[in-house]
């Protein structure tokens, strides 16, 4: 989906639908404004409930002031305008209250940046502004003076967060990612230390793999083929809702009969992707005018190691991932579906698919289905995509009652007898 060709009204709708349906707002709070090469400010309006915005709610504040549309603009259009005058190259702005962040406002500091490298590379420049009454000029004027050095991203004290952008998916990227910190930053600390990368951790992760691939025409598609890329768009779209991805992070892959595979693309946004947007992957080669996922290295090294591995899941899950930036051990002997499902769930090194992909891929095995990698993510395998899927489900799913026994009691795993009962019953291979 090309944002260029969908006007700004439309935008907005379905930006603040996401925004809305993720819980990072409520029906009163948050508003978002695109500036138009006309210089006309799209707005949402005051007072409309955020879940059933239409584009005939949508307020255009034309450059001389005067308003076109059934309502009045957001009451903190002041601050929207005092960034747009403070910062030309800005053409987007968000503003919302999703708790995470919330929570940081309230405490006056800024989330952890170097938990994972994909924040730090999607949210470099932040600040936080002073308090002031919302809607007053006093407020634009913090906000303008905190993007007046060269920030995009402003946590406001006891409020929320502002963010301006070239254009409303940047917006919304820088928007998602930060708040996923938040949220990973909230979790860790109820396990432990919270671990940090250093900026060389970060810098390994540059890779150019899925850049410089050769290119090839399919000739046709298969039944198979098609039917894969049906099942991935159906499960990448899940997956998006669940909070298992954000907008442009994670990816999926499938391997076909004929030892190709077919992976997410790179930079995409996940909510709309469609079976078309899918790259297939053959003899290292990758389909003519598409780009893959950067893990595409690592992902046609797992099928080369494992033949019965048909379906891997890379992705950021909020709980699991914060087992991944602790040094809490995972261990899904919980209830008897979580260890039947993960069984023995190793932690790898971070540089591990940046340094050793090859070592990486032989660790996986019939009872270490998923691995957990230190400060980067989670990878999940299965003999089928639903298979990977489920288990991906399960994992968030332990990690999180994990998480939550944490203010109850300590935990009592199932026992070692009670792990072979369940080798024996369900016939799991080591």
């Amino acid at each position: 989906m090309h944002m260029d060709y969908i006007h700004p009204a439309d935008q907005l709708v379905m930006f603040m639908q996401r925004i809305y349906d993720r819980g990072l707002t409520t029906t009163s709070g948050g508003n978002l404004s695109i500036m138009d090469k006309d210089g006309n400010i799209w707005i949402t309006p005051a007072g409309i409930d955020k879940g059933t915005l239409t584009r005939r709610d949508i307020i255009c504040v034309k450059p001389d002031g005067t308003c076109i549309g059934p309502h009045k603009p957001s009451s903190e259009f002041p601050f929207h305008q005092s960034v747009y005058k403070m910062r030309p190259d800005i053409h987007a702005v968000l503003h919302a209250h999703p708790p995470a962040l919330v929570a940081f406002s309230i405490a006056r500091k800024i989330p952890d940046l170097d938990l994972i490298p994909t924040v730090r590379k999607t949210c470099d420049r932040i600040s936080i502004a002073k308090y002031a009454v919302p809607g007053s000029k006093e407020l634009g004027e913090n906000i303008a003076k905190e993007f007046e050095k060269d920030v995009e991203i402003v946590l406001l004290e006891n409020h929320g967060v502002c963010i301006g952008a070239k254009d409303m998916f940047t917006a919304f990227m820088m928007f998602e990612t930060i708040d996923y910190s938040a949220n990973l930053e909230i979790l860790a600390a109820k396990l432990g230390s919270v671990n940090r990368l250093s900026p060389e951790a970060i810098k390994i992760t540059e890779t150019r793999n899925h850049l410089l691939m050769d290119d090839f025409i399919p000739n046709s598609r298969s039944s198979e083929e098609l039917e894969a890329r049906r099942e991935m768009i159906t499960l990448i779209r899940r997956s998006y809702k669940q909070g298992l991805f954000t907008a442009t992070h994670g990816t999926y892959s499938v391997r076909l009969s004929d030892g190709s595979f077919i992976i997410t693309p790179f930079g995409r946004d996940r909510a709309y992707l469609c079976e078309e947007d899918l790259v297939r992957i053959k003899a290292d080669m990758k389909e003519l005018g598409k780009t893959p996922s950067r893990a595409v290295k690592s992902h046609a090294l797992i099928y080369e190691k494992n033949p019965d591995i048909n379906a891997i899941l890379l992705a950021h899950p909020p709980h699991a991932m914060a087992f991944a930036v602790t040094d809490a051990e995972f261990d899904p002997r919980t209830i008897p579906e979580s260890y039947i499902l993960l069984r023995d769930i190793e932690k790898q090194p971070y540089e591990g698919l940046y340094v050793s992909p090859e070592s990486v891929a032989e660790r996986f095995a019939p009872n270490r289905p998923a691995l957990i990698f230190k400060n980067d993510c989670v990878i999940v395998t299965g003999s089928t995509l639903l298979q990977a899927f489920d288990r991906m489900e399960v994992l968030e799913s332990t990690a999180h009652s994990i998480i939550n026994s944490k203010s109850i009691g300590d935990i009592v795993h199932i026992s070692p007898d009670e792990v072979d009962d369940l080798k024996e019953a369900f016939n799991l291979k080591d």
